[in-house]
């Protein structure tokens, strides 16, 4: 159970967490702050200032107040270790500053927009600003209900800054045209903003060419979804060492692993104590490239009084060509030798969270050490792990990384 302080407790936002929170069994609300603390009977004790919380024990405070707030928010976090999810919008320079030197000592989450849809949104008009952005032009206009205060709302400002940061040459932000007898530039985003009635949210992404438009568009039908990703935000950073997070990181650790995938049509070989020469051990693999066969996984351990091992995996087919090809290599080393391992598998995981989510190697191990799996060969990238297992061990190590990682 993870216990909150929701600071901003009675305002609309703050109503709607607290009445999200009340169903959901993994957190308690377990007091509140608002400017206004009798305003509303809440099932919490709710204070008029977060000092005066002092004595109630939490895991976690979530903000949906007003940036005034923020400076006696992070103090109190500071100070009593606490998590702080900051779902306030309109922060300026000075804010942002804040909440980075506050990170230096707790867990803090931030984002102009808690919905996972919209975060989402914002990824898919990064990825088509990097192939169009250049040739098209794009416009971003947010709506919202006649009460927010802000404009252009700070989601707006993201998609905007997420779009610039794959673009070649930043374009600068152009808000509305009223007064404008220009022609519209390339060099521009325009950020437009509607105010009326009860709308929760729309932000859409237009990107128009020649003969052509591209438009992307999130709508938010009820509050609830920016109270749930609040909550997910407290659960997710909760028992992080101090440091900033935000949307994205929340979304990679969901995908942090997506694929797991078995290749059982390899075989692997290891040259022993060869020399630890450059010239050598290209002359390995130009061999292996003369017969056409070809090299999936490579590792070599560290030199020890000038040698080295070598270990790669071909297609099983190739076997005996690449045997033949590297016995010439014998002549090298008075130790050299060649080990060769049929009957192997290739168990492969990858995400595109696994750049950013450390122990997932770690994981791995563990879950293959409950049956004694053992890993022959082991090779790692950004997103990806490769490791050969014995064949008949494959069954077992699939079933078992399908479970942790629930695939």
């Amino acid at each position: 159970m993870i216990n909150i302080i929701l600071n901003g407790c009675n305002g609309r936002m703050g109503q709607v967490v607290a009445k999200t929170a009340a169903s959901d069994p993994e957190v308690a609300i377990v007091a509140g702050v608002d400017k206004f603390p009798d305003a509303i009977n809440n099932p919490f004790p709710t204070c008029g200032a977060l000092a005066q919380c002092a004595d109630i024990s939490a895991d976690a405070i979530i903000d949906f107040s007003r940036p005034e707030a923020l400076p006696s928010i992070l103090d109190y976090a500071k100070e009593h270790h606490l998590a702080v999810v900051i779902a306030t919008t309109g922060m300026n320079d000075e804010n942002r500053a804040a909440i980075a030197r506050a990170a230096d000592e707790i867990a803090v989450f931030t984002s102009s927009n808690m919905s996972l849809g919209v975060n989402v949104l914002i990824d898919l008009a990064r990825r088509a600003a990097s192939v169009l952005g250049n040739a098209f032009d794009i416009e971003i206009i947010e709506k919202h209900h006649n009460q927010k205060e802000d404009a252009p709302s700070g989601t707006a400002l993201s998609i905007a800054e997420a779009i610039n940061q794959v673009l070649l040459d930043r374009k600068r932000f152009t808000y509305g045209r009223y007064g404008t007898s220009a022609k519209r530039s390339a060099d521009e985003i325009g950020i437009h903003a509607i105010r009326g009635g009860t709308m929760a949210g729309e932000h859409s992404v237009i990107l128009a060419g020649h003969d052509e438009v591209l438009e992307l568009t999130h709508t938010a039908q009820s509050r609830d979804i920016f109270a749930v990703g609040a909550l997910n935000a407290a659960k997710f950073i909760v028992n992080k060492p101090a440091g900033l997070y935000n949307m994205v990181d929340l979304m990679l650790e969901k995908s942090a692993v997506t694929n797991l995938y078995v290749s059982n049509e390899e075989a692997m070989i290891t040259l022993n104590a060869i020399p630890h020469s450059a010239r050598i051990i290209a002359d390995v693999f130009n061999s292996l490239a003369d017969k056409h066969i070809n090299v999936d996984m490579i590792s070599q351990t560290t030199p020890v009084e000038g040698l080295v091992n070598i270990s790669f995996t071909i297609p099983e087919t190739d076997l005996n060509d690449a045997i033949n090809a590297m016995s010439r290599f014998k002549k090298q080393s008075d130790s050299f030798r060649i080990d060769v391992f049929g009957g192997i598998s290739k168990l492969t995981i990858e995400g595109s969270g696994m750049e950013r989510q450390p122990g997932i190697a770690a994981k791995i191990f563990d879950v293959l050490a409950q049956d004694d799996i053992r890993i022959k060969l082991i090779t790692t990238s950004e997103t990806k792990i490769s490791c050969v297992i014995d064949r008949e061990q494959e069954e077992a190590a699939m079933t078992l990384l399908r479970q942790a990682f629930n695939l």
